[in-house]
């Protein structure tokens, strides 16, 4: 298996495919020493890569739902004054 392409145009979802590879990989016991050590690193930096992407899905989610908060508390105060 060739090393996985960690580059930006892949989705969270073909990382996370990527990852689930290395693991039963690393399962399967068929790997050598020095295979099994590729396959581990390059599984920590999909998981690194993995965890950011996360970590910023989520920042945007909380972002996305404080501004929906401020919009429904303007709506409901215009509500009020009618």
């Amino acid at each position: 298996m060739s090393a996985p392409d960690t580059n930006e145009s892949l989705s969270f979802e073909e990382r996370l495919t990527q990852l689930e590879v290395l693991v039963d990989q690393l399962e399967s016991g068929e790997l050598g020493l020095e295979q099994g050590v590729d396959r581990y690193r390059q599984g920590v930096e999909l998981l690194s890569t993995l965890q950011k992407s996360l970590a910023s899905a989520e920042q945007k989610v909380a972002e996305l739902t404080q501004d929906l908060r401020r919009e429904l508390a303007a709506t409901e105060t215009d509500d009020d004054t009618d």
